[in-house]
């Protein structure tokens, strides 16, 4: 299961109840970020999810919006009493950043592990999630990320009992590990029925809509997208800025085949983003305009479902 919490949805700068745009996911004991802009960590507590089970931090580009909530977070996380180490991981160049950001930081019980990340390139965090990213288009290099959760095939009894297998062994095949049985060697094929299908969800901001996010959106259980921009006649002004209308943001989970589609980092002057739900329902049906405190959770029985966060 993968649980999904938006703690903020602002552009540029915070406002009164308005936090800058951040999601946090939760997998198994492990928690990821996504983004830290100013003010991140005050949005958390609210909602008590935690702090010393940070694993990793996906930053998606280096505008101060998006990281310079970074040193004081790693302080609270260093106060929590985490003591493993926690990975950053972000375009090329952002280690040069977050190195800036650490001066202000006092030495830390964990080691930061920085990662710099090309178009494409894999990437494994947390309790067995499967990253992806591929780059956007805005005015600093930006990627957008995605994370798999893979799910056994179903395990077949039935098989396994005409091999001979004793239950013993069944979750060592479960595994995906050989076994052996009177001197046969069993093999994890010969047990398991066809791939299932996992679950997934994907990160994009601050970039004009492409191909290749639509890619990396392709049937994800839940999008989380930018929409800096309310009306369509701000598709200019996007596209000068390097980043999308609602409308263009509802397009592009439409083209991916997206589950559910959470819209976000909102600018200052979309003062009532709920007053933008019917153009993106026009064109991709199950949206949900962002607020914080939003929570989602992704089962691979069930997909996207929303539930009841604290309000």
């Amino acid at each position: 299961m993968i649980e999904v919490l938006l703690l903020g949805t602002g552009a540029m700068v915070p406002l009164p109840g308005r936090w800058l745009s951040s999601v946090l996911l939760r997998c198994g004991g492990s928690l990821i970020l996504f983004d830290c802009g100013e003010g991140t960590q005050i949005s958390w507590r609210r909602y008590h999810w935690g702090f010393r089970r940070l694993d990793a931090i996906c930053l998606s580009h280096a505008h101060a919006d998006h990281v310079a909530g970074l040193p004081g977070l790693l302080h609270t996380v260093a106060h929590a009493g985490r003591v493993e180490p926690l990975a950053i991981y972000g375009p090329v160049g952002i280690a040069e950043v977050v190195d800036g950001l650490r001066v202000i930081a006092r030495p830390l019980p964990f080691s930061v592990d920085v990662h710099e990340l090309n178009d494409g390139d894999p990437f494994t965090v947390g309790e067995g999630l499967r990253g992806t990213v591929r780059a956007g288009r805005h005015r600093v290099p930006v990627l957008g990320f995605r994370l798999d959760l893979d799910r056994e095939p179903a395990f077949d009894r039935e098989r396994a009992v005409a091999l001979a297998v004793p239950r013993t062994l069944w979750s060592r095949l479960q595994r995906s590990e050989r076994v052996e049985v009177g001197g046969r060697t069993i093999s994890p094929e010969a047990i398991l029925g066809e791939p299932r299908r996992g679950i997934s969800v994907a990160f994009v901001t601050d970039t004009r809509p492409s191909d290749a996010l639509s890619e990396l959106a392709r049937d994800a259980d839940l999008l989380i997208c930018e929409a800096t921009y309310g009306e369509d006649a701000d598709q200019p002004k996007a596209e000068r800025h390097g980043h999308m209308t609602v409308r263009e943001a509802a397009t592009l989970a439409a083209r991916a085949g997206a589950g559910a589609l959470w819209l976000t980092h909102f600018g200052a002057g979309m003062t009532e983003p709920e007053a933008y739900r019917e153009t993106a329902q026009s064109v991709f049906p199950n949206i949900v305009m962002g607020k914080a405190g939003l929570t989602g959770r992704l089962t691979f029985t069930r997909g996207y479902e929303p539930v009841a966060g604290p309000e």
